[in-house]
């Protein structure tokens, strides 16, 4: 199936066209064509020219309208105020449009693969090795699977890369208290996720506490460390033992969450241990970094301490260790020159961009950065409770992030069970689950990644306002009204003559892909949530105004149950890319 060209793009071209024949220099000039509420669109692109030209904008664009063709697209156009264009595209345009998007069988809904993709790698999704997930897991998890989800459509190649924290000081003290203690810990067979956690646990406490109480043990725990680094073979199997305990953990909550996580794809600090020696070597070598008391260090003119004395990135310690610096800058080569990437994308706590900032300076000082591999760094905000601060239990903790999204599938179930009386048990578990999840990561969603935002339940499983499940009730409804039409299928009729609900409805489906390319060009998925939102809106306006099933004319019904078949595709595509599911029944 043919890629289908939007009406913006189309009108778009055909007003790029009579620019240029008005004015020869006007060639590549943007109309700024944009949605309006005076018509279908409004272009303001002729002021700039005018005003470049020293010409008389209204006189001007007066020019260009006689040389723009009207009828198949634009129906009608008119100059307004000091030169806008407002335009008004054909009915019969719109519905054409549409129709060629609803025969498109590949599921791409007619919108084309971009023309150059590249190959993006994204950082997300990072918990940490024998420590439990958590409230502040939640962003970093939802952003960047919804922002892959967008890339892969827009034809990006994306590579996931979870940089777990699966190395340091504290696996010294796990590993020598395993060794100490033989048979604390299951193997990960035969345990469940949060049992292997809970396990996990146990050993961690009982290993701080002998730590912190026995100085002996501590130094024990030191040399294990020493022994870790050099591959010390029964260093690294216990290593590995509650590296694997962790894994199963990390994808029963992953499952939870209604995500994929790919175990090729889990690529610690560990595996950049072997690499970091190197990275400090070429450092060195090229200037890029230099000795300071004793440590690899890099410094930067406008990055400065309270005291206006340089804060420098360090790539290696005094001792000779190594910290995040090294193993981030270690990752930055292997993804560049390994796997490829034409971007590297990081999903991170906002709270982690100045050192990200420097790391990024110190690689594109290196030349593993340049004009055509870039990075960057989505900085998220943080989740907050009712009171506006950090999300916390009644006892001051940390939210555990599996709790949280068991009560959001309670919460859930409690609507489900409300609105559709006729599901049975099973179904009701299954329909709470895909709205209890999805409306925790539409409110995450929905909110520009850089704020931070509330955490409040009762508004994300509200029907009300701008929630997913307000979207996912919508998709519902229609799928209820295409099982009540029975045999009657939904067709396109061009012919007929389209009410104000049915254009709105028929303008904003088109808009579509170019939502979509927006909304991943910016790594801003609260612009698709924003536009699912005023699909499911101008829907409802439009199920309100115009009878579906009751319509006057046997064709009017089925253009009518066609426009309603192609907003549910939309609202599930545009769901799923976020990561959300929209039940068949609510």
């Amino acid at each position: 199936m043919a890629s289908v060209t939007s009406l913006s793009d189309s009108v778009r071209q055909q007003l790029a066209s009579a620019l240029s024949a008005t004015r020869p220099e006007a060639v590549g000039a943007d109309p700024l064509l944009r949605r309006s509420d005076r018509a279908d669109f409004q272009a303001n692109g002729i002021l700039a020219l005018a005003k470049k030209a020293k010409a008389n904008p209204r006189e001007l664009a007066t020019e260009v309208v006689s040389r723009l063709a009207t009828g198949e697209v634009i129906k009608d156009v008119e100059v307004s105020g000091p030169g806008f264009l407002n335009l008004t595209i054909a009915d019969r345009a719109i519905t054409e449009n549409l129709a060629a998007r609803y025969a498109d069988d590949t599921g791409r809904l007619g919108v084309p693969l971009a023309g150059n993709p590249g190959t993006t790698v994204i950082d997300y999704a990072q918990p940490n090795v024998a420590k439990e997930m958590h409230v502040g897991h939640l962003r970093s998890a939802v952003i960047g699977d919804a922002l892959r989800g967008m890339l892969d459509f827009t034809g990006e190649k994306t590579i996931g890369r979870h940089h777990i924290g699966d190395w340091g000081t504290q696996f010294g003290m796990l590993i020598q208290y395993l060794l100490e203690h033989p048979g604390e810990l299951a193997p990960a067979s035969e345990v469940d996720g949060e049992q292997a956690m809970s396990n996990l646990n146990r050993v961690y406490k009982a290993s701080r506490a002998l730590f912190d109480s026995d100085d002996e043990f501590k130094e024990r725990a030191r040399k294990r460390v020493v022994a870790l680094q050099s591959g010390d073979k029964e260093t690294l199997e216990l290593w590995q033992q509650f590296v694997d305990e962790s894994k199963v953990y990390f994808y029963s909550v992953f499952e939870k969450l209604d995500m994929e996580i790919r175990d090729d794809e889990i690529v610690g600090e560990s595996a950049y241990n072997e690499g970091m020696p190197e990275t400090a070597r070429l450092l060195e070598e090229m200037g890029v970094a230099v000795r300071s008391e004793g440590a690899l260090v890099v410094f930067f003119d406008d990055i400065r301490g309270k005291d206006d004395q340089p804060v420098p990135l360090i790539v290696q310690k005094a001792d000779g260790g190594f910290g995040y610096a090294a193993s981030d800058l270690t990752a930055i080569r292997d993804r560049v020159f390994g796997l490829r990437a034409t971007t590297l994308l990081y999903v991170v706590d906002v709270r982690q961009s100045l050192h990200f900032k420097m790391v990024f300076e110190t690689a594109r000082r290196a030349g593993w950065l340049n004009d055509d591999v870039t990075a960057h760094n989505m900085g998220y905000g943080t989740v907050l409770g009712a009171d506006g601060k950090p999300f916390k239990t009644r006892e001051g903790e940390t939210v555990r992030l599996e709790d949280l999204l068991d009560e959001a599938v309670q919460r859930a179930a409690e609507v489900v069970r409300e609105k559709a009386r006729d599901l049975t048990e099973d179904e009701i578990r299954e329909r709470a689950a895909q709205v209890g999840i999805g409306a925790v990561k539409y409110a995450d969603l929905s909110t520009s990644p850089s704020r931070d935002y509330k955490f409040d339940l009762d508004q994300m499983v509200s029907l009300n306002g701008d929630t997913s499940v307000y979207l996912q009730y919508a998709y519902a409804r229609i799928q209820s009204i295409l099982r009540k039409a029975g045999e009657v299928r939904p067709a396109a009729h061009p012919e007929l003559e389209l009410h104000a609900a049915e254009r709105a409805l028929g303008l904003h489906l088109d808009a579509f892909g170019d939502t979509v390319f927006e909304a991943a060009a910016e790594y801003a998925p609260h612009k698709l949530t924003a536009y699912l939102y005023q699909l499911a809106s101008l829907y409802t306006s439009f199920y309100d105004r115009c009878p579906v099933l009751k319509a006057d004319s046997p064709a009017q019904v089925e253009n009518r149950l066609f426009l309603c078949d192609l907003t549910a595709r939309t609202l599930t595509k545009g769901m799923g890319l976020l990561g959300i599911r929209t039940p068949e029944r609510l």
